[in-house]
């Protein structure tokens, strides 16, 4: 079975999320032993942000910003789906938190929506979002 860097590096609706984890060296992080749940940003999630911050974040000098973005999208252990609850608070691998909101019968982490789901890796899951979580 595929780590989540593998996953990442092969799934067609990740290329953005592929650079952005290449760029700031975290594909050793993705690949460790885990387990991690991985908010995966789809391509069109990253089509919502301004042209200018995407290719800002992608410079060699924004290489701190980019990191501090995609840990954000991280949390360490395996979280599926149906065990995300209404007023969870997770915590990223960078020490932030993600709040969990139930909607509809849909769960969003912050205000993103979790498009696919339950994608299975050897060292954690992967849920892919319709949005990039960017906190100021």
């Amino acid at each position: 079975m595929p780590n989540i860097t593998q996953v990442v590096y092969t799934e067609k609706n990740m290329t953005t999320l592929k650079r952005g984890v290449h760029a700031a060296g975290l594909d050793q992080l993705l690949s460790s032993i885990g387990p991690y749940t991985l908010f995966a940003p789809s391509d069109l999630a990253f089509k919502k942000l301004d042209k200018s911050v995407l290719e800002n974040l992608l410079q060699p000098e924004s290489i701190t910003k980019l990191k501090n973005l995609i840990n954000s999208h991280i949390v360490s252990g395996k979280i599926n789906y149906k065990d995300l609850k209404e007023d969870e608070i997770l915590k990223t691998v960078n020490g932030g938190e993600l709040h969990v909101h139930v909607k509809g019968g849909k769960v969003y982490i912050e205000e993103a929506l979790v498009q696919s789901r339950d994608v299975q890796t050897s060292n954690g899951i992967i849920h892919s979002l319709d949005t990039v979580m960017m906190k100021n």
